[in-house]
């Protein structure tokens, strides 16, 4: 459709039996990980070389697809930089009885270019074909500089709650210690497991990353967790094939119809694992709520850190 099609890819996906969770909706994790294929599909498009994902925030779930339906993956890169673009992503779910669409996702990664021997590459502008194009080019440099400033304000954040007298404490009677939610898992990361550059996947991370946060969830509400949104996934390092990655998940505190869970990554070789010399590869804050049978929001309770 054009030279813009050069920047924009779509993936289609149905859905089957292997891809659902215990409700028989499609599992988050799958889902990750085809946003994060699709999105790498359409930043590779756009470089002419291999990309890596650097970040993938904004993440919203709206709708479940469920089985036999057909999940359509659209990605477009918004804004190309020196080194490194931004991609959006809609995730659409279709009935094929009905024919009837609705959105189950949206979310924005960020990719960068590797280099190419020892020179860096230079990605061109991104040609703009529509207002909606124009629009989300626009929007793009805005969340980049909320990005990059992510870091420093959290820094800020947490130094000023580690402030002596500036803890809180849970008084309720039936206030769940936060302990109980802890879950730890290990990963050895396979072939299988690495994308096509030999690093580890980031999709299969991210699912990996889901699957411990539910597990902890669900220690508070005694039901199947749903994940609502993500902050951000941000790869701080990579990992490779041989690795052993540790996953470390808390609830972090309860809002009545929600829960905060905090995932922490980390990756060792073999020569690490032995001197015990971590690498911090990601961490994020994932957002659940959980439904009864007859669909209404489950109520979590307060818990005492």
């Amino acid at each position: 459709a054009g030279r813009g099609a050069a920047m924009a890819v779509c993936m289609c996906q149905a859905v089957l039996p292997a891809h659902a969770g215990p409700c028989g909706d499609l599992g988050a994790g799958p889902l990750l990980r085809w946003m994060d294929a699709a999105a790498c599909l359409a930043a590779e498009k756009h470089a002419g070389v291999s990309c890596v994902t650097a970040s993938m925030d904004d993440i919203q779930f709206e709708e479940a697809a469920r089985v036999g339906q057909i999940i359509a993956i659209r990605t477009k890169v918004n804004r190309a930089f020196k080194t490194s673009m931004e991609v959006g992503i809609k995730v659409t779910v279709q009935d094929v009885l009905t024919n009837a669409e609705k959105v189950v996702s949206v979310a924005y990664a960020t990719y960068v270019a590797k280099p190419v021997g020892a020179e860096k590459v230079q990605l061109k502008p991104v040609q703009l074909l529509s207002p909606e194009d124009h629009l989300e080019h626009s929007l793009a440099i805005e969340r980049r500089r909320i990005r990059l400033g992510y870091v420093q304000v959290f820094q800020k954040i947490m130094q000023e709650s580690n402030k002596e007298g500036d803890f809180y404490t849970c008084e309720e009677k039936d206030a769940v210690s936060t302990e109980h939610t802890h879950v730890q898992s290990i990963e050895l990361v396979l072939p299988p497991h690495a994308n096509h550059h030999g690093n580890t996947f980031g999709g299969q991370i991210m699912a990996w990353m889901e699957t411990v946060a539910s597990i902890s969830a669900s220690r508070l509400c005694h039901s199947h967790p749903i994940l609502k949104s993500v902050n951000m996934f941000k790869f701080w390092g990579p990992s490779f094939v041989g690795d052993r990655l540790i996953f470390n998940a808390i609830v972090n505190n309860t809002f009545h119809n929600s829960v905060e869970v905090g995932v922490r990554v980390e990756a060792y070789n073999c020569e690490e694992w032995i001197k015990d010399q971590p690498r911090h590869i990601n961490s994020a804050f994932l957002i659940f709520n959980a439904v009864n049978d007859k669909g209404e929001l489950l109520t979590f309770p307060r818990v005492k850190p």
